[in-house]
């Protein structure tokens, strides 16, 4: 965490996500969790996720990401160390949101360790798209 950030500023957080384990019983669920936080910095924003990022939990991503870009930040940065999960959904949402970051003059860099995600980006051709950091205040730096 940034020092300062999450008291000066808050924390907007989202709730954990539920869904059917089959679309016979509504009833029975599996936790999925998904949260997503948005701390606001000097000359920075960070979107932290946590969770598994999927076609179920990715609208929630980017309708995060699409208010942190509507507040014209000079850098966007999206930390993914607490993600378990990603698959193509999300990836288009990261790259959706990366075009529009460049359509405003607005920098996004991901920060990203787990070498399970990290493969999703290199299998997919994704790294030369993407600025990448180790740790969050790498991302927020530069």
């Amino acid at each position: 965490m940034i020092a300062g950030v999450r008291a000066a500023r808050g924390v907007e957080a989202t709730p954990t996500v539920r869904r059917p384990i089959s679309a016979d019983d509504e009833r029975t669920h599996v936790e999925e969790t998904f949260e997503s936080s948005v701390e606001h910095g000097t000359g920075h924003t960070v979107v932290s996720v946590r969770g598994e990022v999927d076609v179920a939990t990715a609208p929630a991503l980017r309708d995060r990401l699409d208010e942190a870009i509507a507040q014209g930040p000079p850098v966007l940065v999206v930390d993914l160390l607490g993600v378990t999960f990603i698959d193509s959904t999300a990836l288009g949402v990261l790259i959706g949101a990366n075009k529009r970051c460049a359509e405003v003059g607005c920098s996004m860099r991901l920060v990203v360790v787990e070498p399970r995600i990290v493969k999703i980006f290199e299998i997919t051709g994704l790294t030369d798209m993407f600025a990448f950091r180790a740790t969050r205040d790498e991302a927020v730096s530069g």
